[in-house]
């Protein structure tokens, strides 16, 4: 049966079963930002191991849009202004979750700002994220938080042109604990951003 779950981008298990089977899981408002150096045409084309369930603007087997240095897109389709790109949708993956951080619902939002500025994060990003996440995660007494990487690009490819210089895609898969577990917890990598700059965040949560 296929669940959808919340994420701005999205997928996603306990400790007994981290890395077990794990059912289709919604990637929940992945949210791409463009940052081109100078104003300039891009396309943006998704490639998902799953299906797409809403998209804004409307993807047309792609985005093609205006793009400005401050994040301004406009769209070809229908010459509206957007902040962002977005997309959901169920993605056919496994999380690994063996590797985390336990949180206290009432930290989390101190923690995903601190995590996330460490990643490479602007306030305004992180910022979005955590108001979106923090609601369904604060009454929580526990939050296994992970930030997924390959089992997430690998399944949800991105294809912009043209292509960026660098490129910054952060997954959050997350878990609510009723009492705290013992995990190994990752290094955090600082994202460099040089030139043409593509940034999309997004999560799930583990049921």
């Amino acid at each position: 049966m296929k669940k959808r779950f919340q994420a701005i981008m999205g997928a996603a298990i306990l400790l007994a079963g981290l890395t077990g089977c794990q059912e289709e899981l919604t990637a929940e408002k992945p949210i791409i930002y463009l940052y081109p150096e100078r104003e300039q045409t891009v396309t943006v084309a998704l490639r998902c191991d799953g299906e797409l369930l809403c998209t804004y603007p409307e993807y047309q087997d792609g985005w093609t849009v205006t793009a400005r240095p401050d994040g301004t897109l406009v769209n070809a389709e229908d010459g509206e202004k957007y902040s962002y790109l977005f997309w959901e949708g169920e993605l056919d993956t496994e999380y690994d979750m063996s590797k985390g951080f336990v949180v206290a619902g009432e930290d989390t939002a101190a923690f995903l700002r601190e995590k996330l500025s460490q990643m490479g994060l602007t306030p305004r990003e992180y910022n979005e994220f955590i108001v979106y996440w923090l609601p369904r995660m604060q009454d929580n007494p526990y939050n296994l938080i992970t930030f997924q990487e390959e089992a997430y690009t690998q399944h949800a490819e991105l294809d912009v042109t043209p292509k960026p210089d660098s490129v910054l895609r952060v997954f959050m898969a997350y878990q609510g604990l009723e009492k705290p577990i013992s995990v190994e917890e990752p290094e955090i990598t600082a994202f460099e951003r040089t030139g043409f700059t593509v940034v999309e965040w997004g999560g799930t949560e583990v049921v």
